[in-house]
């Protein structure tokens, strides 16, 4: 079985994974958002499915609906936010060469994590 979590802005699951990807299902919930963040490791790139949010690239603040892409390079700050009053959900496909948590480097969180 792939990985499923709960977090404090709500939770993710992972759809497939292989030595060079990850794709995961992120589920944030109304006015809740992710801890402004980068990776040494990997890049993201984001489909919004559902909800209507925003997201933060290196300081710049940009409105996201269903349908919207977001291209999160290697070491740019990124963070997203549901502003909305549904679920925001949207299909992380990460590249890279490591995938694992800890290359998760938290510059603010609204959890204190």
């Amino acid at each position: 079985m792939l990985e499923k979590s709960e977090r404090p802005w709500g939770r993710y699951e992972v759809l497939q994974e292989a030595a060079n990807y990850k794709v995961k299902s992120i589920h944030v919930s109304p006015g809740k958002r992710l801890s402004y963040q980068r990776h040494q490791k990997r890049s993201e790139h984001w489909y919004v499915t559902q909800g209507s949010g925003e997201v933060t690239l290196d300081g710049k603040i940009q409105p996201v609906i269903a349908g919207s892409i977001i291209q999160v390079p290697q070491g740019m700050l990124h963070r997203i936010s549901n502003t909305g009053s549904t679920e925001l959900i949207f299909i992380e496909v990460q590249t890279g060469s490591y995938f694992g948590e800890d290359d998760i480097e938290r510059v603010e969180d609204d959890f204190g994590r």
